[in-house]
């Protein structure tokens, strides 16, 4: 599992793009795809047509980094962003996006939930509500 600050996000590029972009070419997409600023230290991933290449560009405290995966059978899963050139990722999905975890049939199990997290149903007194009932948690 990869563990990644809590402010950092990772952004995936959806369409393709030409492996042979380095620093300059990749920091454009950024701009492009994304609406983020570079220096902020995220994660912007990108994949090319075959899905069997994937560059990670980031700045790393004084200068902007690439980490550079070619995979030699099979390909990485691009999660569908509709009609966007670029989406958001939550670790997990990274992870499973390296590590080849289908994302179609991979699926989040039922967790607890803090109760303040929750809406209420009803205003009343939350002392009232059951916090056993499954209904109340998704």
């Amino acid at each position: 599992m990869i563990s990644l600050p809590s402010a950092v996000r990772a952004f995936l590029c959806t369409r393709s793009v030409d492996m042979r972009k380095s620093f300059d070419g990749l920091s454009g997409l950024v701009e492009e795809c994304f609406r983020q600023d570079l220096l902020d230290g995220h994660l912007f991933l990108f994949v090319n047509r075959r899905r069997d290449r994937l560059k990670v560009l980031y700045f790393d405290h004084d200068g902007l980094a690439i980490w550079y995966k070619r995979l030699e059978v099979g390909g990485f899963q691009v999660p569908d962003a509709g009609d966007r050139d670029g989406i958001e990722l939550e670790a997990a999905q990274l992870a499973m996006i390296l590590s080849g975890i289908d994302l179609e049939t991979a699926r989040r199990r039922k967790r607890f939930r803090p109760a303040a997290s929750i809406p209420a149903k009803n205003q009343g007194n939350s002392c009232e509500r059951d916090l056993h009932n499954s209904n109340d948690r998704v």
